[in-house]
């Protein structure tokens, strides 16, 4: 019998295992749903937040903008004050994966694009994260997905084989960047999705019945 193609499974975290959306938080601050995707899409931007994501401190962050829309500083503001109420939950279909992946002796890691400051918040509030053997994130490398050093990263320092690598990611650009090096990489749909996805890779087995 031959060894299975992959051996290996590196997973994102918001959209992929948690339910991570600046909205849950602001539509408890707007009445207006336009006027909150107006404020998202042109002042706490998501390309705003990945600079955090990068390494820039949030204090920093929150003081350059404030100044910019002072009319908005309380808002802006409530991005880092209140980052937790961004955090809904686990996406329980792949958290059950995830502990599937690691009852079957699958080597886990995780490779994500968040702020030094905010994952430690996340870390400590869902188990699920200890079925990691290496989570590289994004803010503390101070490189961020889809730049291919972030992956190289990953692959060097836990000395992973690209090409017996399953890699996960809801962002198709991070998933083409994945796939460039090598990886096996899978843009995250649904748990159901993903789940096919990885009987088919052969690390999980179909359900029967």
């Amino acid at each position: 019998m031959s060894a299975p193609r992959f051996d290996t499974v590196v997973f994102d975290f918001g959209g992929v295992l948690l339910d991570w959306n600046p909205r849950h938080l602001y539509r408890r601050l707007f009445d207006d749903e336009a006027a909150m995707e107006r404020f998202l899409a042109e002042v706490c931007t998501a390309h705003w937040n990945e600079q955090q994501d990068a390494g820039r401190p949030w204090h920093e962050a929150i003081a350059s903008l404030g100044t910019q829309y002072p009319q908005h500083a309380a808002l802006i503001a409530a991005y880092r004050e209140r980052w937790d109420e961004m955090l809904r939950g686990p996406i329980e279909g792949t958290v059950a994966i995830l502990g599937e992946l690691r009852t079957r002796g699958v080597p886990l890691y995780a490779l994500t694009n968040w702020s030094q400051e905010t994952f430690p918040l996340a870390r400590q509030r869902y188990a699920f994260m200890d079925a990691f053997r290496g989570i590289v994130v994004s803010g503390e490398e101070r490189l961020i997905k889809p730049d291919p050093a972030i992956f190289r990263v990953l692959l060097s320092r836990h000395g992973l084989d690209a090409a017996r690598t399953v890699f996960i990611d809801d962002a198709p650009r991070n998933v083409e960047a994945a796939a460039a090096l090598g990886m096996h990489a899978l843009h995250f749909r649904d748990p159901a999705t993903l789940r096919a996805e990885l009987c088919r890779a052969g690390l999980l087995e179909a359900a029967h019945g």
